[in-house]
């Protein structure tokens, strides 16, 4: 059977930890690894004989488990990063085992910056804090618990691990300790800081080969990224916000509205049609509708004028429904909840809006349209940067469970000298990531008529919430991810949603081409 170990950073006598691993040990075996269920996740059946789908040394020897999933780091030339374990335990929680090898065969290459989770302080990026999986149906990241004693129930540099490089063709193993995903899945997305999500990486339940924390051997938090997935109508008439839950569909006021005025505009007609029919699918029961400003103005006009805004678009929709048994609460919030930036002009045009709030619709029962031969088998596109060509490769459009999509790409300097491919950040103005990222793509539904952003990642702060993209990131710690030499590729990646029954989507990376991409 596995050993939960209590964390090493705790003040524990070694005859006590040794008291403590074997409770953990019996705990175990008296719950066949299953445990109690939980309200998202029912417990898996027992196992009478456990197996490890790995073995893997935890510290500097070399897993010598076969690889579940693989991926490159982006940043980092020579660093590869393989699954070598997943396994469930009690139910509830997960062990993710990773296995960092150095294929290069003249540098030494530090792990730890690279593994680290970007958007804790910066002075955990030692522990590989950043090792996680993607829970698609309940659309959060979930990352190593947190005890008090210590950043995470993980690997850390000087604790389990050494040293904070790998010496050419040798290979370390580092592990996470974090929540399972929820809906007992048979297999998940692992992230982490590095490169691309690995897909489809099989889940078992059986005890997994090692020595790991306990995390019910003293208090843990669950540390939970919400997901957030935008998209808006080409019109500009509206955006919505999906977190997998509850859709947040925001109206424009300029089209619903003449300046200062509370009377929908004959241009409202279809937007309040499309939303009561997106109200129409959802189990609604309760629909909140909230009116919002941009700074202009004082709180004596604004306050006023968002509620009278709220309530001309609650009318307007009840109108439409074609069920009963929906109840509306209609609120005016004036200039004090800003999505946006209001120090732009496109970011208070988005913040002037009326927000309809209600539960995800169900998913659509149509299957997605077949692949047309009008895609364009050319998934590459070319420009320039510092005088050298640089190239672009769609590598996949690929849909995943719950509405999301992975879109993956490489960039590679065809030149002979070295460059800065600075274009991927670009954003538009009204949008703020706490730092610079992949963030200058989009996908677009040409028939419906509809726009993809990428997806956001919510941390919150003692000041609110801070927003970094789901998708590669080009600053902080990897600030020279836009750094090319003559030759080298690297991999990008981000995360959308998709349309139920898209088979065809239009792809615009940064300054390339636009591209017709079949989803896969």
């Amino acid at each position: 059977m596995t050993t939960l170990r209590p964390s090493r950073s705790q003040n524990a006598s070694p005859r006590s930890s040794r008291r403590l691993a074997l409770s953990a040990v019996l705990t175990l075996a008296m719950v066949g690894c299953g445990g109690p269920p939980n309200k998202d996740s029912p417990s898996p059946p027992a196992s009478n004989t456990p197996v490890a789908t790995a073995t893997a040394t935890v510290g500097t020897g070399t897993g010598t488990g076969t690889a579940l999933a693989e991926t490159r780091s982006t940043m980092t030339e020579n660093l590869k990063v393989e699954v070598v374990g997943l396994n469930r335990v009690k139910g509830r929680h997960l062990i993710v085992q990773v296995r960092l090898s150095n294929t290069g065969t003249d540098k030494r290459l530090s792990w730890a910056g690279e593994m680290g989770d970007h958007t804790r302080p910066l002075g955990e990026i030692k522990w590989a804090s950043g090792i996680g999986v993607l829970d698609a149906q309940a659309r959060t990241w979930l990352l190593p618990y947190k005890p008090a004693s210590s950043p995470c129930l993980c690997s850390a540099v000087d604790r389990d691990v050494p040293s904070r490089f790998i010496d050419p063709g040798q290979s370390i193993t580092v592990y996470a300790v974090l929540p399972a995903p929820s809906g007992n899945p048979a297999t998940t997305a692992v992230v982490t800081p590095v490169g691309p999500p690995m897909l489809n990486v099989p889940i078992s339940d059986d005890a997994p080969a090692g020595n790991f924390p306990d995390p019910d051997a003293e208090p843990v938090t669950p540390l939970t990224r919400r997901l957030i997935l935008p998209s808006e109508s080409l019109d500009k008439s509206e955006e919505t916000a999906d977190d997998g839950k509850d859709l947040q569909v925001n109206l424009s006021a300029d089209v619903l509205f003449a300046v200062d005025k509370a009377t929908l505009t004959p241009k409202a007609k279809s937007v309040m049609a499309r939303t009561a029919k997106l109200i129409d699918a959802s189990p609604a029961t309760a629909v909140t509708v909230a009116g919002h400003a941009d700074s202009s103005g004082t709180d004596a006009i604004n306050n006023p004028l968002s509620l009278r805004r709220a309530q001309a678009v609650q009318h307007a929709l009840t109108a439409l429904l074609t069920r009963n048994g929906v109840r509306f609460h209609t609120e005016g919030h004036g200039s004090h909840r800003p999505l946006y930036r209001n120090d732009t002009d496109e970011g208070k045009r988005r913040n002037r809006r009326v927000t309809v709030t209600f539960p995800k619709p169900q998913p659509t029962t149509q299957q997605p349209a077949p692949t047309t031969t009008t895609a364009t088998t050319d998934l590459t596109g070319t420009t320039t940067a510092d005088g050298q060509p640089i190239t672009m490769n769609i590598t996949g459009l690929r849909r995943l469970p719950a509405g999301l999509g992975l879109l993956t790409y490489t960039i590679t300097n065809e030149g002979t000298s070295e460059a800065w491919f600075r274009d991927l950040h670009h954003a538009q103005d009204w949008e703020a990531y706490k730092y610079q990222a992949a963030t200058n793509v989009r996908v677009t539904d040409v028939a419906a008529r509809r726009q993809y952003l990428p997806g956001r990642l919510e941390v919150p702060t003692d000041d609110g919430v801070d927003l970094y993209c789901a998708c590669t990131a080009v600053s902080g710690v990897r600030i020279s991810t836009e750094k090319f030499a003559p030759g080298q590729a690297r991999e990008f990646w981000n995360l959308f949603a998709l349309p139920d029954t898209a088979g065809t989507l239009k792809v615009k990376i940064g300054p390339f081409r636009d591209l017709h991409i079949p989803i896969r």
